[in-house]
């Protein structure tokens, strides 16, 4: 019994001091940029890279363990480092731009980025938002790098010796450098690519060391190291060199323009005076500050781990694009037009991936980016003719849809103002009836076919057809709502309500899923709802059915009632992971991710899908939600290398694992809800740009009570099966009452479901 009472007695001891030493943990110690960095071609387990940066920064930085060219920049399965890169990469599919390389070294001089990559370990590693180091075993030296919006401090700590180096890589595809020794600096241009930018594309960048060189040769074609302080080439880059004693530190403080050299060095001045440990110290409020705004209790280590890395890759992207002038003025070089122009401008994210998650939890939590972004959005227009849909830096051909209409028409409906919603309306109009001269995925691909006859046919030689019509109706409801908003004339209206229900039109009765349908009306023969591709998009049959994110009462009455919709979402887990992959010509990375994760055909690893499992809410089976829910952010997340189930991309896998956490969903952007979950944590607390706080506490929550047994709002009995984003604007205390057992006499009303476009139009169109 004494020993009992003893052990009990020093689990709550223990457990006191975990608290405690909890308290004194900031949101940004929770966060591993390493999350999802053990990915490759065949497999993603998020395809990120460890970027260290400040939220929505202009440039990043990342240690570089692969070759000048792969977009799998830093794979965590490597064992040796090359260099450490500035990048703008968004993913490794869209590859890089605007990226150089800093790379120390000792007793040796090498240009060559095999040979002068040194061996390094996890274990001698940090990565963190704000602070990355390393031990380069191979040379004695550890790097330290600590970032701002366009500048960043490097600190190598180097081994004495009289031959300490640092070598300069601008890259190859045109690059040059300049030593100038009266300021101990190094300057240089890079122009290296991967697509969409002006061919005046250039990234200038400044680099001042706080030691004078000993020695300074410039590099010319890749590997000629000649005397000199000047090359302009192909491949050109610099070496520099230090007499330095054991334990010595070298500061190098860096900055790049889009713009130009003064410019650059403008935008050196966030570091010119200012030491690393300032920086560094400024870094990690200023990601406390932002990531601070979501606070969670409860939930293991792990999970609070996982909330935070993924809110971190939620406040990446979109990057800012633009810069401070020497007069405080915003400006940006346009990747469009490549002029200079003033405003602001944001890149490098895909709206066909972050329309769904991640701009939703921007305008509920950090709006004034949004705002921006917004304004960005409206350059972009005025500089190009269109808006984008996917931006890495300009316009890039890669995805479908128009889904810049509901980026735009979300924020509007959720309050955002300051902004010519006007113009950026113009524009939404513009891309319903043009593509893009160039690049075909801007604007609409097919719309001819789509305004007349109410869909993308099958046989008309556009791929993806089926997907292009789910998401351009989609899109339509989007401008619908906010020409409302606008008050547009009711012509105009009535256009884009009647071609929101455009989904219906590839609807296959005889299967209950969406399917090809040719131009003639007839459907595609053969039809495989397995087939990848094809109709669809990076998806099949299974997973684009659901792309009536306005709508799930209209695609309910299609397949018959709610019954047979229930058992159609159920058939998603049940159906085996069986894939046709025939029309890729080979299995792709998103398919073999869906096959091996046991779900059967749920792809979570791709975003065709990922709002599905929320759609039970529409139908009075809530509870079933509240399961698959929890059971994908146990199984598909986690906080180590392997961490996502599928490409991170741009924070909206992150954004979803966010929001569901929290016990909520944004499934349609635009109608100001947000369907209820199984909240992850105890307690949530939001603290919104307004001053307002939203409180979300969970009672009797573990990993066995996932079911939502009650809520309450504000002390009062609530039954829907949503939460509006006004309830949440004005602040709200939401009290869930959590059980092991399913309440299935809770949300089960037609007054309790979500919105859907059906029961909003009450019988006004036909």
């Amino acid at each position: 019994m004494k020993k009992t009472n003893l052990f009990a007695i020093l689990l709550v001891l223990l457990s006191c001091q975990f608290a405690a030493a909890q308290k004194n943990i900031e949101p940004v110690d929770f966060v591993s940029t390493l999350v999802g960095t053990q990915s490759e071609f065949k497999l993603s387990n998020g395809n990120t890279y460890p970027a260290t940066a400040r939220p929505w920064g202009m440039n990043f930085w990342t240690p570089q363990t692969r070759k000048i060219g792969d977009g799998w920049q830093y794979a965590y399965t490597d064992d040796k480092i090359n260099g450490f890169k500035q990048t703008h990469q968004p993913s490794p599919w869209m590859n890089d731009y605007g990226q150089f390389s800093i790379m120390p070294m000792t007793d040796k001089i090498e240009f060559d980025q095999e040979k002068r990559a040194s061996w390094f370990s996890h274990k001698a590693e940090v990565a963190k938002p704000h602070y990355y180091s390393v031990y380069l075993a191979d040379y004695d030296v550890k790097t330290e790098i600590t970032p701002t919006e366009r500048a960043a401090v490097f600190r190598f700590t180097f081994p004495e010796t009289d031959k300490s180096y640092v070598v300069v890589d601008a890259f190859n595809r045109g690059s040059g450098v300049e030593i100038i020794p009266e300021k101990n600096a190094v300057i240089g241009y890079t122009t290296r690519n991967s697509g969409g930018v002006p061919e005046n594309f250039k990234n200038y960048f400044v680099i001042v060391f706080d030691k004078p060189f000993t020695y300074k040769n410039v590099v010319s074609g890749g590997k000629n190291i000649e005397e000199g302080l000047k090359s302009e080439s192909d491949h050109s880059g610099a070496i520099i060199g230090f007499s330095t004693k054991r334990g010595e530190t070298v500061i190098a403080r860096v900055a790049s323009s889009f713009i130009s050299y003064d410019q650059a060095w403008q935008n050196l001045k966030e570091v010119t005076d200012k030491d690393f440990d300032q920086v560094k110290s400024e870094g990690r409020k200023a990601w406390n500050e932002v990531l601070g705004k979501i606070e969670i209790e409860g939930g293991n280590f792990d999970q609070q781990r996982t909330f935070y890395s993924t809110l971190y890759r939620s406040t990446l992207f979109p990057r800012k694009f633009y810069e401070i002038d020497a007069n405080g003025k915003v400006v940006h070089y346009s990747p469009y037009n490549g002029k200079v122009l003033p405003g602001y401008m944001y890149t490098d994210t895909g709206f066909w991936d972050t329309f769904r998650a991640l701009f939703p939890l921007l305008n509920l939590v950090y709006p004034s980016v949004n705002k921006e972004i917004q304004e960005g959005l409206l350059n972009t227009y005025l500089e190009s003719g269109f808006l984008p849909e996917w931006a890495s830096p300009g316009h890039r051909g890669i995805m479908i849809g128009n889904n810049s209409a509901s980026v735009v028409s979300d924020a509007y409906i959720k309050g955002l103002r300051g902004y010519d919603i006007e113009k950026l309306y113009e524009g939404l109009l513009h891309g319903t009836e043009n593509v893009h001269p160039r690049v075909s995925s801007t604007g609409r691909l097919g719309h001819q076919y789509y305004n007349e006859l109410g869909y993308v046919p099958y046989d008309v030689k556009i791929n993806e057809n089926a997907a292009r019509t789910l998401e351009y109706a989609y899109d339509d409801w989007t401008i619908y709502k906010l020409a409302k908003a606008l008050n547009r004339p009711q012509k105009e209206i009535d256009l884009y309500a009647k071609r929101a229900m455009n989904y219906k039109n590839v609807f296959s009765p005889e299967y209950n899923l969406m399917r090809g349908r040719n131009k003639d009306g007839s459907f595609q023969t053969p039809f495989s709802p397995t087939k990848w591709g094809d109709a669809f998009t990076e998806g099949n049959s299974w997973h684009y059915t659901w792309s009536v994110f306005h709508d799930p009462q209209g695609l309910i009455d299609l397949m018959g009632g709610k019954t047979t919709f229930v058992n159609m979402l159920d058939s998603v887990f049940e159906t085996p992971p069986v894939f046709d992959d025939s029309y890729y010509g080979g299995v792709i990375h998103e398919i073999r991710e869906m096959q091996i994760m046991n779900m059967g055909q749920y792809a979570h690893g791709n975003q065709p899908i990922q709002h599905m499992i929320y759609l039970y809410n529409y139908a009075g089976e809530p509870w079933k939600a509240q399961y698959w829910v929890r059971e994908v952010m146990d199984k598909l997340y986690s906080p180590n290398p392997d961490g996502y189930c599928g490409d991170e991309d741009n924070g909206q896998t992150s954004a979803w694992y966010v929001f569901s956490a929290m016990g909520i969903y944004p499934v349609c952007p635009g109608s100001n809800e947000y369907v209820i979950g199984s909240p992850l944590f105890n307690k949530v607390k939001l603290h919104l740009e307004n001053g307002k706080t939203v409180e979300i506490n969970a009672v009797n929550n573990n990993k066995d009570s996932r079911y939502v047994s009650d809520i309450k709002v504000n002390g009062k009995t609530y039954t829907k099966n949503y939460f509006t984003h006004s309830e949440f604007t004005n602040g709200a205390k939401i009290d869930f009452q959590m059980s092991s057992t399913p309440n299935k006499k809770r949300g089960i009303k037609a007054s309790d479901f979500p919105y859907s476009f059906t029961n909003d139009l009450k019988g006004m169109y036909k």
